[in-house]
């Protein structure tokens, strides 16, 4: 089993040395290409292999932007097999904890939630993969709040760390009712740069393909790099439709994208400074 591992976290980082290496060399030859389009000066740095990047654009074609990375190598099964996913918490929680911790397992078809328990997270993460589990999320709290979302793809990552912000639990709500497990439509507003499209994959793929028919519907919106999640049910009236929302509600602040969680080596693919003053920012992440 150990070898095995080992094994496959050669392969896993020979794969992704390899993709960086052809990552920079497209980059090169569209910082190229976009110079002698526009009839620019050739980038100082890239001059010296500016007649190599020049040959090996004669042979591009259109619809490269296509090819097979390790991001989707990472998702390869999606809409094939209904992901599977555990939900468990930090040490010794709080109710409410507990409390989030179910709504987040409501939120997730084919979810479970795993008491954690006296385990370490390494022995979690070994028996989630050995069980085949897609996908392993972790709520973390400070003095009672749920502010930490930790979400893991299995076996080899990515990782997302988010901040939660502004919680109305369903709990909190009166006579709210159930909640409908049917696998829901997603929407996803603004999440336009590669980094955002990075996290809309990483949200995305945590829900299996919907119905047609079905009735809920699950929004991730981004402002200011702030991502709102609502969550509704709608039903036809007459002509009209009315949608009610059925919670929880909070926001999501991400602040690190990692490779595997705890794995024995962390690919940091992008790391968001947490206190970074959002003002001082030109433009936003996402």
């Amino acid at each position: 089993m150990l070898r095995r591992l080992a094994r496959e976290r050669r392969e896993y980082l020979y794969r992704k040395s390899i993709e960086d290496k052809r990552k920079t060399i497209e980059e090169k030859k569209e910082r190229l290409k976009q110079a002698l389009e526009e009839n620019r000066p050739i980038p100082y740095e890239l001059r010296e292999e500016a007649l190599n990047l020049q040959r090996a654009l004669d042979w591009d074609d259109p619809g490269g932007e296509g090819v097979v990375n390790q991001e989707d190598d990472e998702y390869r099964w999606a809409g094939v097999r209904d992901p599977k996913i555990v939900v468990t918490t930090s040490r010794d929680p709080s109710s409410k904890l507990k409390q989030f911790a179910k709504e987040i397992r409501l939120i997730f078809p084919n979810a479970q939630r795993m008491n954690r328990g006296g385990y370490e997270m390494k022995q979690l993460i070994e028996a989630c993969r050995a069980n085949e589990v897609t996908d392993f999320i972790v709520v973390h709290e400070t003095r009672g709040n749920p502010d930490g979302l930790v979400i893991c793809h299995l076996p080899y990552g990515p990782t997302a760390y988010f901040t939660i912000l502004n919680t109305v639990m369903r709990h909190d709500i009166p006579n709210i009712g159930t909640m409908s497990e049917a696998y829901p439509h997603l929407i996803f507003h603004n999440f336009k740069t590669r980094l955002g499209k990075r996290v809309m994959n990483i949200l995305k793929y945590l829900f299996p393909v919907p119905k047609e028919d079905s009735h809920r519907v699950i929004t991730f919106a981004n402002q200011d790099d702030y991502i709102s999640f609502r969550h509704h049910t709608f039903k036809k009236d007459g002509k009209d439709y009315k949608l009610e929302e059925v919670g929880p509600r909070f926001e999501l602040k991400p602040f690190a994208f990692l490779g595997v969680f705890l794995s024995f080596v962390l690919f940091s693919e992008q790391i968001l400074a947490a206190c970074q003053d959002a003002a001082s920012r030109s433009d936003n992440i996402f």
